[in-house]
């Protein structure tokens, strides 16, 4: 069919009037969020043509769209109006259709409207003056108005709390970022050692992200800020995380692009971070492949406004150390090996603590596995978490290890294979500390698991879901009404109330998860062995 020249005009006109009326609503957004002020209108609507690579006629007066637009009775949201603009920049062939190109082209439209660093740093003092909670409540919602967080895909996570014995575990199917495979980070930690090349920026921590446009390999940072603190005599920022695991979920990285390390000036900078932002949590991932996080390459910290459910674990065991009867010290009753040290003196928790981490970094017992070295390769650290009790300090010291065997070899004090099938990717910060953050795949997988068991059929011969056939049957041997044999009977309200059991049980794999990473299991020889260890300590 011939499109005649008068209806593509139309179509052309239609499509100008959606990029005017998309960008006057942007600015209009970002004046009603104070992201910018009455004099930045018309900068703002020219840098977002700029971007746009888009013309406009001389009818286009950004002063009078940006008011027309702020007194419209509706005001769509800014996923919306940015998925307009988006659209029309890829209907015009100046943005690809894929999602990176995107949002490379959607963080330059919000970075035409998010203050500039030095704004945001002299803001964010001030407001510290005030008290760290008003600061730190003006720089988080900023990271959500200026939409350097989408809380819109973030949104879409699926989130769940289960109850254990360890008390409520938060449970996330993560929609908002990919997980990297443990054999993946090693080999970036690996690279970065042999001095091999490194792009800019060198990684997705490094301060020079800072207002970076982005690749298709490496995400835009236009909208991003940090604001520069000084932990043990050095340079460090703290920022937001884009994918927000928990409330006000922040990072806290290093000005040098170094690989991690726990040790001494760690437990430091985690009691002068929390003697600064007495309201937030900080801890480190370990600084070995496997018990780490995803970036072992650049260091840095986790924070955040939560209490997670190690917090509100009390103590299965008083511990004393000689020397430190100032500090209280206790084992965790916890899934994993947890040592609690507390005391109103971070001088004297750093002093222990890093006691406790020099035992743990030599320390053998082959009775249960533990190892410090094979064949000069290391195996022991720690996963420090540092908060506050009131006017007292509080550091629970994690003890790690990533030793393999042919039996183990994504790790013996690793999710095991047989739970592979719900969560096998590396064991960092957050979820020691309770919050399981589970690959998206779930999502579907559980869809479709529901539908086999409702159908009655055999989840072992449906590829998508094979590898729960096991975990199912254990399942169904603990709610029989879900058999094959009984689910015809079935009503709307019991089908419902499956989603729930098979959360329930994910939440309890969860769990199990926890306890294959404790080095110490909570057993009779389990908890003999930590008494050992404890011991050793001196």
């Amino acid at each position: 069919m011939v499109e005649s020249q008068d209806s593509r005009g139309e179509r052309r006109d239609e499509a100008v009037g959606a990029t005017e009326r998309g960008i006057a609503e942007l600015v209009a957004y970002a004046l009603n969020r104070d992201l910018i002020g009455e004099d930045d209108v018309t900068y703002a609507a020219n840098l977002m043509l700029d971007a746009l690579h888009y013309e406009p006629t001389g009818a286009f007066v950004p002063r009078e769209a940006v008011a027309a637009a702020r007194a419209a009775e509706d005001h769509p949201d800014l996923e919306v109006i940015l998925a307009t603009l988006l659209d029309d920049a890829v209907a015009r062939g100046v943005c690809d259709p894929g999602i990176a190109s995107r949002d490379l082209l959607d963080t330059r439209l919000m970075g035409c409207v998010t203050p500039r660093p030095s704004e945001v740093v002299r803001t964010f003092w001030e407001r510290y003056e005030e008290s760290p909670e008003a600061a730190t409540d003006y720089f988080y919602r900023l990271a959500l108005d200026s939409d350097y967080i989408r809380s819109y895909r973030v949104a879409r996570d699926r989130k769940w709390v289960t109850h254990t014995r360890y008390g409520d575990l938060d449970i996330t199917i993560n929609l908002s970022k990919p997980e990297k495979d443990p054999k993946a980070i090693a080999a970036a930690l690996e690279k970065q050692k042999s001095g091999a090349a490194e792009p800019y920026p060198r990684c997705q921590l490094c301060p020079e992200n800072l207002g970076y446009a982005g690749r298709l390999d490496h995400p835009a940072r236009e909208t991003i800020r940090l604001i520069p603190l000084s932990l043990a005599g050095e340079r460090w920022y703290l920022q937001y995380s884009p994918y927000v695991y928990y409330n006000e979920h922040c990072i806290v990285l290093s000005e040098a692009h170094v690989p991690m390390r726990i040790d001494r000036r760690t437990f430091e900078r985690l009691l002068e971070f929390v003697t600064k932002f007495p309201h937030y949590t900080a801890g480190s991932n370990a600084d070995l492949p496997i018990v780490g996080g995803s970036i072992l390459t650049h260091e840095h910290y986790q924070g955040g406004r939560y209490e997670f459910a190690m917090a509100r674990a009390g103590l299965r065991e008083e511990l004393s150390f000689p020397g430190f009867d100032d500090v209280r010290a206790g084992i965790v009753d916890w899934p994993m090996s947890v040592i609690r040290l507390d005391g109103p003196d971070p001088a004297r928790l750093v002093e222990l603590a890093d006691r406790v981490l020099t035992a743990w970094r030599g320390y053998s017992d082959a009775s249960v596995g533990v190892l410090a070295e094979t064949e000069g390769t290391p195996h022991n650290t720690i996963t420090p978490i540092a908060r506050r009790r009131g006017e007292d300090f509080e550091l629970d010291l994690v003890l790690r290890n990533n030793r393999t065997t042919e039996e183990y070899p994504l790790g013996i004090f690793h999710p095991h294979q047989e739970l592979h099938h719900i969560k096998k990717e590396n064991i960092g910060l957050i979820e020691v500390m309770g919050l399981a953050v589970l690959p998206s795949r779930l999502l579907g997988e559980m869809e479709r698991l529901k539908e086999v068991i409702l159908s009655g059929g055999d989840p072992a011969e449906v590829p998508e879901v094979a590898s729960h056939a096991a975990w199912t049957a254990e399942v169904l041997g603990r709610h029989p009404e879900f058999l094959p044999q009984n689910v015809g009977s079935l009503g709307e309200k019991d089908a419902a109330a499956l989603d729930g059991i098979i959360e329930e049980e994910i939440g309890q794999v969860f769990a199990q998860v926890l306890e294959h990473c404790a080095v110490f299991a909570d057993n009779e020889e389990g908890r003999a062995a930590f008494g050992r260890f404890v011991s050793s300590v001196g």
